[in-house]
């Protein structure tokens, strides 16, 4: 890879980011088996994959933000990669179920806010939304570095 793109000296979000992904993401291939992988053993490296960029992102924000203790919390306890399912129902459920009156306007944005940000539904509506920009401005992150690695690992 580029050592220009990945500069190991660096020390923002983006870099530790980029540092804990690519040592998880070499342990996973380490795990790899030589045999062509069934749907079941894609599902569990997607999970892995999943989980890695999950855990590399929180650990590389430290416990200075609210979203990042409650992810690390939860992977700690194991509510992480069996919740996948149910996160992406959830999801579903938010943007496509029925909105009552009640919910609409600032309350049931804040509302959604909760369910989709990590630690969320402990938060008043002003953390809530300096949370949810940083968490934003983190998966962002997370989707470049991604994209730069997979963009890397195609052009070779």
């Amino acid at each position: 890879m580029n050592s220009k793109r990945f500069s190991p000296t660096s020390s923002t979000i983006k870099s530790r980011f980029t540092r804990r992904f690519l040592r998880a993401l070499l342990k996973i291939n380490r795990q790899r088996t030589r045999t062509p992988s069934s749907p079941m053993e894609i599902c569990q490296r997607y999970l892995k994959v999943k989980l890695a960029a999950d855990v590399s992102m929180a650990s590389a924000v430290g416990s200075r933000r609210a979203w990042s203790r409650a992810m690390l919390a939860k992977i700690r306890h194991g509510v992480r990669a069996g919740s996948t399912t149910s996160l992406a129902m959830r999801k579903r459920k938010i943007y496509h179920g029925k909105k009552s009156t009640k919910e609409v306007g600032i309350v049931g944005n804040a509302k959604v806010l909760r369910k989709l940000v990590p630690g969320g539904e402990a938060m008043d509506t002003c953390s809530l939304l300096d949370e949810t920009f940083h968490y934003i401005k983190c998966l962002s992150t997370q989707v470049k570095v991604m994209t730069r690695i997979a963009d890397q690992l195609c052009s070779t």
